[in-house]
């Protein structure tokens, strides 16, 4: 483990980690594999899929803490995981992900209700940051 990946880990408190489950919905392979890493190295606990139908399917079977979706093309094909949080729960914090930033799919996807919509590749620090930025606090996950 990197010594960066070490010290940051010191600092993040136990409560926002312990048990905590993150959905990770990633078409591109490397993508998925360093966001999952990233995430279980800090603690959390990680699913992972490779499309938006298997991601919509695992919302209504799972309780997860908060989600990553990948924004897909310019058809904005995460907007089915917005949907179905909205259905599901509201408040539960999804962040999409973009390889190049569309301004109609960022307007869409926090008009849905996303807590951020990010353009990758991110780094460590950022991505741990919009996860603990916006995590539900643990007394609202049970």
């Amino acid at each position: 483990m990197a010594p960066g990946i070490a010290r940051s880990q010191e600092f993040l408190p136990p409560y926002l980690t312990v048990g905590r489950r993150v959905l990770v919905i990633e078409e591109e392979k490397m993508d998925r594999a360093y966001i999952c890493t990233t995430l279980q190295e800090h603690g959390f606990e990680v699913s992972a899929c490779v499309d938006v139908e298997e991601g919509a399917h695992r919302l209504e079977k799972g309780a997860y803490d908060f989600v990553v979706v990948s924004q897909g093309s310019r058809a904005f094909e995460g907007r089915a995981v917005l949907e179905r949080v909205l259905t599901i729960d509201r408040h539960l914090p999804v962040v999409v992900l973009t390889r190049v930033v569309d301004m109609h799919c960022y307007m869409e996807a926090m008009q849905m209700g996303a807590v951020d919509y990010l353009e990758k590749p991110l780094s460590e620090a950022e991505l741990i940051r919009v996860v603990e930025t916006h995590l539900r606090p643990h007394s609202a996950v049970a």
